[in-house]
């Protein structure tokens, strides 16, 4: 049987979700375990981790070696056991008697990068690397805020929104209950502020655009992406994320919730309807085959997309390790597509091993 493992920094994360993709795995003639990377014994390679026993439904320590086919869903930290896995990650993504389901993104200001020089350039926000407070604040402009964000993933979380009032700097960031407010009143605490925000992180700014709804709250849309089990892209569902009113940010993380997009998109007049949609389509299309001319392999992506009052489209982030609450919450009738895909693309990959592997893969570590 084919060896399928789901890595992880913490056993308790999307514990639902590893429980039904291991249920499933039996029917397709797959082996499912998951470990943490720093579970591999330097000396034998060998790992201490939980096997997935079809008899009794559940987890069972276990003892095995690096399975065929490995699916990342490590989140990293700055913290040391972070930093730790990911070093033994980038070991295995260097292996060639090991496939990743995917081999992940690089951060967003790289991101950036490759993508505004493709056709989907129309569609990013210019984005700017943070390089220092002194700057960034003689950049910030009245009338014009600014969005401060990590490089890498955040799920929005550590998302600011700054703004020059009068000589005043308003700062504003949503927490998962509430939204934080603070205004300095010089420069010179702003940047002691920001310095020290910025001190252990890479972070970029972009400008800030009004995404909200006629309620005033913020809200994209999430486009689920994953290749099938002919290694085809496909799309698994999209819906709309609302954050609370006045907010910054629309992820479920920071207390936002969601909608169908069908409910969401007859708002609009027919027209305008008919554009977004060809818009959407168009990026869907566009996006994964221009990630993949300049990256190492993928499988899925969440794909987040803000849209302002006069239908400008705006790609705000694009996730190589994507949540399924929205497409789950919205579309439930796609529970058994979603639980089961990763499990036909590992057979596609152990089938297909004369696929093209890059060996750029110490990029794609961040997200």
């Amino acid at each position: 049987m084919l060896s399928f493992g789901i890595m992880t920094l913490n056993k308790r994360s999307e514990q639902s979700y590893f429980m039904e993709l291991a249920k499933r795995a039996n029917e397709c003639n797959i082996n499912c375990c998951r470990f943490v990377p720093s579970d591999i014994n330097p000396i034998t390679e060998r790992i201490t981790g939980d096997f997935f026993n079809p008899a009794s439904s559940g987890w069972e320590p276990a003892e095995f070696t690096v399975p065929e086919i490995l699916y990342d869903r490590c989140f990293y930290g700055n913290d040391s056991h972070s930093k730790q896995c990911m070093s033994i990650v980038n070991w295995l993504k260097a292996r060639n008697d090991i496939q990743f389901l995917g081999y992940g993104l690089p951060n967003k200001l790289e991101l950036y990068e490759i993508l505004s020089c493709t056709n989907i350039s129309p569609y990013l926000l210019n984005t700017t690397p943070f390089t220092g407070a002194d700057r960034f604040i003689g950049s910030l402009l009245p009338d014009h805020p600014l969005i401060l964000k990590p490089a890498s993933g955040s799920q929005g979380h550590g998302i600011y929104y700054i703004e020059k009032t009068g000589k005043n700097i308003l700062v504003k960031t949503d927490k998962k209950n509430t939204q934080v407010t603070h205004s300095f009143e010089s420069a010179e605490k702003a940047a002691s502020w920001l310095n020290s925000l910025t001190a252990k992180r890479q972070y970029l700014f972009q400008p800030y655009v009004n995404l909200s709804n006629k309620e005033e709250q913020p809200f994209d849309i999430r486009i689920l992406l994953q290749k099938d089990r002919n290694g085809t892209w496909k799309e698994l569902g999209r819906g709309i994320r609302t954050g609370r009113n006045g907010g910054i940010v629309s992820n479920l993380s920071t207390g936002g919730i969601n909608i169908s997009f069908e409910d969401w998109i007859t708002e609009y007049p027919s027209s305008l309807r008919s554009f977004l949609c060809d818009e959407l389509n168009d990026i869907i299309n566009t996006l994964p085959a221009a990630l993949e001319r300049k990256l190492p392999p993928l499988f899925e992506m969440g794909i987040d997309i803000g849209v302002e009052n006069n239908g400008s489209i705006w790609i705000l982030d694009i996730n190589s390790k994507p949540g399924r609450k929205t497409i789950l919450n919205s579309q439930p009738e796609k529970k058994e597509e979603l639980y089961t895909a990763p499990l036909h693309y590992a057979k596609f990959l152990a089938a297909n091993k004369e696929l093209e592997r890059r060996t750029n893969h110490e990029k794609t570590i961040s997200n």
